[in-house]
């Protein structure tokens, strides 16, 4: 067992084996044998060995634990379960193996069985926590029904009996108990009981949350919609705390509430259950302006009063009630704020939600008065007065942050805006004084100094100012010099990059994120949507690896977390892990990975390194079947992780997003049929006599056609609807959501060309099951495919042809399109060959026969169908055409080679001595990307072309 926990996974066999040769049936030592070849990639053997000691059905604990880990390394947790049945039917009163029995039926979902689990556990040893896991099982089965009208007749009201029960009995013991009738009676919508259940006895045990019994009564009010309990209980909880803020929301939504109802108070008795309630404007107006009253008194300051009384002006707007109330004017309250709270970064976002109170007309003057505040100093008379503390700095910043939100930046001219440009880089540098001491793992000071500055130069490329783009990534890398753990610049550097076609640089930028568990869903999509597309096919493997290697071990993690959960009471937190589980399986970046990964692996080695059929088969991957949940697709992209102070207008909108999601679904379909179509080839094996053609169908292989058809017929139908949706020509901001390569996929011909290849094995197939005579009109169909076939295919290469990066003007140009257009001919040429092997496939049989009968008849003239010499023609032209490539890209590797970027002189961008330094490196980036990019597509493009030249009939 030493060997091992160390690794050494070898030794651990060795060992077992001796121990063998002594104790012939020593179980442990088998299944310690069995990890050990199952760690060394024999799994077929150490499946067999562990069955061998599962079918005595071992009692041991030694052997128990060691077959349970071993079975979880073969992601097989369903024979655990088999297991502990066994060992329980044995030992009927083991607490310890019907618990481990409860945990292997939790670990696969078994709702029913872990309920009668934790009854029978609760026979044998009476305690609480059993009973309690079985009362959560009928939950969980409640949850997981399909039926709504089943969980809420009978799972639920059975759960309620059985906790009713313990409560007369006055057995219950722990918060988690209390916590479990909660949610039973939430979701039995029996909103006033659990109101009485908080608020009674048993509520006293809910004290290891704060504020647990008061955010439940606040949830049960508003479901029962009892505004003056709502708005009493509000008002109680800011008087101890105003700086709450979520219960200002609730105490502004009661008061217009009960106005809206015209409620006046009983004259007699409490207000309401919870105490005073108020129901008017002006009560609400006192009890903010009391708030602000005392906080001046407290002594730390406290930010809640101030943005309440902001919020409330803005509800009195939007009633269309401003001036009664005398609030004061929001400029003025906000520039109020400003001088309170201008030093403390929060100080922007607070504002933010509340800068459209301001008018626009306003706000060149709102921003003047800000800065008159900021204790600035300037050197000497014409210089930039710059900030003499970090508070300073900061109050400074959050006016930049201001200025750009207000969209007083956009409206300048290209002049204006590089004047600013150079005056952030100028504050930024002066502002790195002040974090000399920082730590590498710190954010310097003036960070968003530059990061600003970044984003107005991002406004220029967008205007067509080419030089702009090469200052953006100069900038960013010489910020992340000086501030090497800043997210926000490794994020924008990652789009920047991709966006001008050059991946190299991206994989070290995402590995330095270290991103964590679930930030794999959420921004992995910008590595996986480029790393293949822009030529980086080892890279892209890799990407996809990382994601893939997260979403399958959330299966097997989140059933930990279940098992924890139930082991340390949290019932109200499985119902939780089970939905996030749930999200991340239909999630669509998952979908997307697996789709693509498959088709990479196909692209590099089918035919290559294995057979088609080979590779198909090691994925298991079959045209019947679809794994993707299309009805359920979760976008769990985080669209918003660049930051961004860009006006609403401007902004990222949830329009975008819903467009976004509905471009990449369409992809999505695109792909995933091609994949299955392309799985379906080996299906079309060779297997049938021409003859008893009507045999055919008894041994399904017409039926594989048939599935190909229709694929072909739902690919049609997925290009229909990407054209329509591509016809809206839609523009997402320039840090949105990046568009799908759905695009080119159609402008550059790969999609014609490829579903002419799917039609074309449906008429091979035809030929084949028809045979060579009387098939005149197929064989000229055929003909003709193949003719159109290099046609298509050379004009996808004529949309290749260009330089990658040329120089115009003194400034270099990317051409990311032609790059990608390059990697969609690798694909479509790729999936050229697979067709064309079926059909040689056909063929070859074909001829071996005619050769057959030539000799027989001795006559020394059969004519050849023309099938025949069509196909020749074919594939000597798809070799012609692929060795034409291959020496465009040498020519192409020649010119990237020969590149002499040292001599580019950026004129007219007034670059400091540092930055040429930064400008050189990010140029050398792009252009060694883009070498390396070229040299992959050209050694797979060898490799393809090595398989053509065997295609001989």
């Amino acid at each position: 067992a030493d060997y091992l926990d160390n690794g050494n996974n070898k030794m651990a066999i060795q060992q077992a084996d001796k121990l063998l040769k002594k104790h012939k049936d020593l179980h442990c030592a088998k299944v310690l044998k069995a990890i050990g070849l199952q760690r060394t990639g024999k799994q077929d053997e150490a499946y067999a060995l562990a069955q061998e000691v599962a079918a005595l059905e071992p009692t041991d604990d030694n052997s128990l634990q060691a077959l349970t880990i071993l079975y979880r390394e073969m992601h097989r947790p369903e024979l655990v379960t088999k297991l502990y049945e066994a060992a329980v039917k044995k030992v009927p009163n083991s607490e310890e193996y019907h618990s481990h029995l409860f945990m292997a039926y939790a670990r696969v979902g078994e709702y029913k069985k872990m309920q009668q689990a934790g009854m029978a556990l609760y026979k044998i040893v009476p305690k609480n926590p059993y009973y309690f896991w079985s009362v959560m099982s009928l939950i969980m089965q409640s949850i997981s029904a399909q039926d709504e009208n089943l969980s809420k007749t009978m799972f639920l009201p059975l759960a309620e009996r059985m906790v009713e029960k313990m409560v007369k009995e006055d057995k219950i013991e722990a918060e988690a108990e209390v916590e479990l009738y909660y949610m039973i009676l939430e979701r039995l919508e029996k909103y006033k009981e659990a109101l009485d259940v908080v608020r009674g006895k048993l509520g006293e045990k809910l004290t290891s949350e704060l504020q647990s019994r008061e955010n439940k009564c606040m949830a049960m009010y508003k479901k029962l919609h009892r505004w003056p309990e709502c708005n009493a209980l509000a008002r109680r909880l800011l008087l101890k705390n105003s700086d709450d803020w979520q219960f200002y929301i609730t105490y502004f939504d009661s008061v217009f509430q009960l106005i809206d109802e015209s409620w006046t108070p009983p004259a007699e008795e409490e207000h309401s259950l919870e105490g005073e309630v108020h129901c008017s404007i002006e009560q609400a107006v006192n009890f903010i302006e009391e708030r602000i009253t005392e906080e001046s008194k407290s002594s730390r300051p406290l930010r809640g009063p101030y943005l309440a009384k902001l919020e409330l002006i803005r509800h009195l707007r939007h009633r269309g009630c401003n001036d009664e109330y005398k609030l004061g004017d929001p400029e003025e309250l906000m520039f109020q704020y400003f001088k309170k709270f201008g030093d403390k970064p929060c100080c922007f976002t607070d504002l933010k939600v509340f800068v459209d109170l301001l008018p626009p007309s306003q706000y060149t003057k709102f921003i003047r008065q800000l800065l008159d505040v900021i204790p600035l100093a300037a050197a000497a008379e014409n210089e930039v007065a710059l900030p003499g503390d970090i508070k300073a700095l900061q109050q400074h910043l959050c006016v930049v942050q201001l200025s750009r939100l207000l969209g007083i930046y956009h409206a300048m001219e290209k002049k204006q805006k590089l004047a600013v440009v150079r005056e952030l880089m100028l504050r930024y540098r002066h502002g790195l004084e002040f974090g000399k001491s920082c730590l590498k793992t710190e954010l310097q000071f003036s960070d968003y100094y530059c990061l600003l500055a970044v984003h107005l130069l991002l406004d220029l490329w967008l205007e067509g100012e080419e030089a702009a783009v090469w200052q953006c990534l100069t900038l960013l890398e010489e910020g992340l010099s000086h501030s090497p753990s800043n997210a926000q610049f490794k994020l924008l550097l990652i789009r920047i990059y991709c966006q001008l076609g050059a991946f190299e640089p991206v994989s070290e930028l995402y590995s330095s994120l270290d991103a964590k568990h679930i930030q794999h869903d959420t921004i992995g999509y910008l590595l996986t949507r480029y790393a293949g597309s822009l030529g980086h096919y080892a890279a892209a493997s890799q990407s996809c690896n990382f994601a893939l290697r997260f979403f399958h071990s959330n299966q097997k993690d989140t059933s930990e977390y279940i098992i924890q959960a139930y082991k340390y009471g949290a019932f109200e937190k499985i119902p939780e892990f089970i939905a996030f589980r749930n999200r991340l399986n239909s999630s669509l970046h998952f979908a997307q990975v697996r789709t693509e990964r498959m088709l990479l692996d196909l692209l590099l080695e089918a035919n290559i390194s294995t057979s088609l059929e080979e590779s198909i088969k090691s994925m298991s991957l079959s045209p019947e079947e679809d794994d993707i949940p299309w009805k359920d697709l979760r976008d769990n992209r985080d669209l918003t992780v660049l930051f961004s102070w860009d006006p609403k207008d401007r902004d990222i909108s949830e329009e975008h997003r819903k467009l976004s999601l509905e471009e990449e679904t369409l992809w999505l379909r695109i792909r995933s049929l091609t994949l299955r179509l392309v799985s379906g080839l080996p299906t079309l094996g060779h297997t049938i006599q021409p003859k008893n053609s009507e045999k055919t169908a008894e041994n399904g292989v017409s039926s594989k056609i048939d599935t190909i058809r229709a694929l072909l017929q739902q690919l049609e139908a997925a290009v229909d609807s990407g054209k329509k949706f591509l016809e809206q020509k839609i523009q997402y901001p320039v840090l949105g959501p990046p568009p799908t390569r759905m695009a080119g996929f159609f402008s550059n011909g790969s999609c014609q060309c490829q579903t002419s290849l799917f039609y074309l094995v449906s008429d091979i197939y035809e030929l084949d099951t028809n045979g060579l005579e009387d098939s005149a009109e197929i064989q000229e169909r055929i003909g003709n495919s193949f003719k159109s076939l290099v046609e298509r295919l050379t004009d996808l290469f004529n949309k290749c042809k260009g330089d990658l990066i040329e120089v115009r003007d003194g400034t270099l140009k990317t051409h990311p399109n032609l790059l990608e257009n390059l990697v969609f001919f690798v694909e479509t040429i790729s999936i050229a060959l697979w067709v064309s092997s079926y059909c040689d496939s056909v063929l070859r049989p074909f001829k071996s026969n005619m050769q057959k009968k030539k000799k027989k008849k001795k006559e020394s003239s059969v004519a050849m169908p023309p099938v025949f010499t069509h196909f020749l023609d074919y594939v000597t032209e798809l070799q012609t055409l692929t060795s034409n490539v291959i020496d465009h890209i040498k020519g192409l590797e020649i010119i990237l080679t020969a590149l002499k970027l040292e001599e580019l002189s950026l004129k007219d961008t007034l670059l400091l001595q540092e930055e040429k330094k930064f400008t050189k490196t990010v140029q050398g980036k792009v252009q060694s990307s883009y070498h390396h990019s070229v040299q992959e597509i050209g050694e797979l493009l060898k490799k393809r072309l090595d398989t053509i030249k065997k295609l001989k009939i």
